[in-house]
């Protein structure tokens, strides 16, 4: 790779590896699975740069992204990564978080349904850029799109009966 495209990559990181990041937490549900996630990601982005448009580099970026997350749920047990350490400490159960509360509600989803949603309506792609990214029909990501909101709708319905005859 010349200097000139590693600088051009090094900037492209720089500027886009939060958005990156962003959206993988939203797909799955793990900042730490996100991590690896986007890590992996930005590694095939270096090895193809060269071969990269510049204009389509976001949408070459985030197909790779999900395939990297699909990827990573195909994983045998037996290639997982096993960590031993503490788990983190549970943020104050009084206080309900909207954020946490969103990304546990999407968790709960398939990975098809919540890659589809954060696509759509985090980074605010058409049903036909999704489509690309996630190498479906369009018809696909109005189904999956169509079952995700439907059991968001669901859970919040519920949550919010709940509160209501808590108080």
């Amino acid at each position: 790779m010349t200097p000139e495209s590693e600088s051009e990559f090094r900037a492209y990181v720089e500027a886009r590896r939060g958005a990156l990041l962003r959206t993988a937490f939203l797909t799955c549900g793990d900042w730490h699975r996100a991590e690896d996630a986007v890590q992996t990601s930005l590694i095939k982005l270096y090895g193809a740069w060269s071969r990269t448009r510049r204009e389509t580099t976001d949408a070459y970026t985030r197909r790779i992204l999900a395939n990297v997350l699909i990827d990573q749920t195909r994983r045998g047990w037996f290639r997982r990564e096993s960590s031993y350490a503490d788990p983190p400490e549970q943020p104050d159960a009084s206080r309900p978080d909207d954020q946490a509360e969103a990304a546990s509600i999407l968790a709960k989803l398939p990975l098809k349904q919540r890659a589809t949603l954060v696509l759509r309506f985090w980074e605010d792609q058409s049903v036909e850029q999704t489509a690309k990214i996630l190498r479906c029909t369009t018809g696909t990501v109005k189904s999956n799109t169509a079952r995700g909101l439907k059991t968001l709708r669901q859970h919040y319905a519920t949550s919010n009966l709940a509160s209501q005859g808590s108080k």
